[in-house]
């Protein structure tokens, strides 16, 4: 990155090295197991597992974005955890499926929605550096 003083929104935005798209792809397939096995576990040991299931979702969002340094790290595993509990919502044509219709899923669902986005709402940004950056000066 320059530093001829140009806002940072204002640069030209680049593809990611190959290393930050591998982690970030990383942390999705993370996220997507993390989801199984939270689905798995929240209706097994209720109310235990169900906030066990929720703790790891929260730190491999809270830990990704601190990986990271940055939204994305949080935002890849949120992904994957969304796209990984869509696909077991859905029954199969034997007629069974993995959650079951009793309040602990929709707990499990709703909760790792709200906090996949309190994760990457509130995940550290990257700032930038120097004296000069701050208002006032």
């Amino acid at each position: 990155m320059k530093n001829d003083r140009t806002p940072l929104l204002a640069q030209p935005v680049g593809l990611p090295s190959f290393t930050r798209f591998a982690l970030l792809l990383g942390l999705f397939v993370l996220g997507a197991l993390v989801a199984a096995a939270g689905a798995l576990i929240q209706g097994a040991w209720f109310p235990g597992g169900l906030l066990l299931a929720l703790a790891g979702e929260i730190g491999l969002c809270l830990g990704g974005a601190l990986l990271t340094r940055g939204r994305a790290g949080a935002v890849a595993p949120a992904g994957g955890w969304m796209l990984a509990v869509i696909l077991l919502t859905a029954s199969r044509p034997e007629g069974d499926f993995v959650f079951a219709s009793d309040g602990g899923s929709y707990i499990f669902l709703l909760g790792g929605m709200a906090t996949a986005v309190m994760c990457a709402t509130l995940a550290p940004t990257r700032q930038p550096e120097g004296d000069d950056v701050r208002l006032g000066k």
